[in-house]
């Protein structure tokens, strides 16, 4: 760490600067517009100052961590790459705007992405490693979920900016011609979901031998029998659905057991409304238990070490364990959402909402403020309901006559949690 505080006192003052500006959220639709005119200098005048601002938002929140883990080799090198990141950004504030400049900010964006592509990885093992060192308090769990839900979106919005910059001027082609950058203003829905489900079943092929059929329906309630379509980020919308594929799959797989004669398909329904489009995705695999859907998506719950590739017991389903926090993430980084509802001994429903108009598709961003520095230093409240563990002194006396043999009056029974 001493490395990072040298670096952090020679940079101090230019985050502190650039972290006192709000980043400016954009919506799809200023997206779309921006790229369609493809002005090179006036996307480099605007990301010189708004990337420095990004990345000063959230590092300003790392700072905020809790001491423990700020010592994890882990996070030090994630903190590192940030602060790389940052001086090679600013190096460009206050450049005369030519030719040679564009083509070296270019450069400097692609070796950026380069450097964070594992970064996800790299924080998750951060967190392993403060849970192998230490005991983990509530609190501590709170503020790491806290960050890295605001950490993980932090990149998401910095690498879409620089995926439309180098994609839009970088010279290389993205594969798509109808695409703006990496926005496609005709995202079919649903070749999608079957683009997610085909590479989904090619894994659970893989591993059970078999997999659950797919069925699709679609209804679209602002036109008849026409396909549904969004200007959206097709990657964004695969990451989600292959995702949740994945987990509906293995749950099927599983609670069938792999001798079974048939499974039930996997149902998706696309629809359109006015203001949403929304993805539901059915599966028969059992359902999750109601005491467990808090768990989903929180990353200390769910953070689990690569699974070595030579272990042959390995789900390959089962992934790195943060898929779902980071999927809905991803839905709601334009303003979306993703939900599950499950009915324990049944199934699981999951609906991935989109926002239908691109002009109230906004980016959803972090902000560092004073708001957001008293999150990591208020303790947990004290629970103001009841909760099924209770702790009053009625309770602890009931539990304590139970546990020493005594009869409890009026025929009550402790209940043990």
């Amino acid at each position: 760490m001493k490395f990072t505080r040298v670096c952090f006192s020679n940079i101090g003052k230019m985050l502190d600067f650039y972290s006192q500006f709000n980043p400016s959220p954009l919506s799809i639709k200023q997206f779309i517009d921006f790229g369609l005119s493809a002005c090179e200098r006036k996307s480099f005048i605007f990301l010189r100052k708004e990337l420095p601002v990004r990345l000063a938002n959230i590092m300003k929140e790392i700072h905020l961590l809790p001491e423990n883990l700020l010592r994890m080799p882990s996070v030090g090198i994630v903190n590192n790459m940030y602060v790389t990141s940052f001086q090679e950004i600013i190096e460009f504030e206050k450049v005369e705007v030519s030719d040679n400049t564009l083509d070296k900010f270019c450069q400097a964006l692609v070796k950026i992405r380069n450097r964070h592509t594992d970064i996800v990885q790299t924080m998750a093992q951060g967190i392993l490693e403060l849970k192998d060192s230490h005991d983990v308090d509530a609190q501590t769990e709170n503020s790491i979920q806290y960050f890295l839900d605001r950490f993980y979106m932090s990149r998401i919005s910095i690498r879409m900016l620089i995926n439309q910059h180098t994609l839009l001027f970088g010279g290389v082609l993205n594969g798509h011609n109808r695409h703006i950058g990496c926005i496609d203003p005709h995202c079919d829905v649903i070749s999608v979901v079957k683009d997610a489900y085909e590479n989904a079943r090619f894994l659970c092929d893989q591993y059970y031998m078999a997999s659950p059929d797919l069925v699709v329906k679609q209804f679209n309630s602002t036109a008849v029998n026409s396909g549904i379509k969004i200007i959206y980020v097709p990657s964004h919308l695969y990451h989600m659905l292959f995702e949740l594929f994945k987990n509906s799959m293995r749950a099927v797989m599983e609670h069938c057991g792999v001798d079974a004669d048939n499974y039930p398909p996997l149902e998706v329904t696309v629809i359109q409304g006015k203001e949403d489009i929304c993805v539901k995705m059915s599966d028969r695999g059992g359902g999750i238990p109601r005491s467990q859907m808090d768990y989903l998506f929180k990353y200390m719950y769910s953070t689990a070490p690569q699974p070595s590739k030579s272990d042959a017991h390995t789900v390959p389903l089962a992934g790195y364990g943060y898929g779902l926090p980071l999927s809905r993430l991803y839905a709601r980084y334009f303003h979306g959402d993703l939900v599950l509802l499950s009915c324990e001994g049944f199934g699981t429903d999951a609906v991935v909402y989109l926002k239908a108009l691109s002009n109230e598709a906004n980016e959803l961003l972090p902000i560092f403020n004073k708001t957001s520095s008293k999150f990591y230093r208020t303790s947990l409240p004290t629970a103001d309901w009841s909760s099924q563990c209770g702790n009053s002194m009625a309770t602890r006396q009931l539990t304590m006559g139970h546990n020493q043999g005594h009869r409890l009056p009026n025929g009550l029974r402790a209940n043990h949690c």
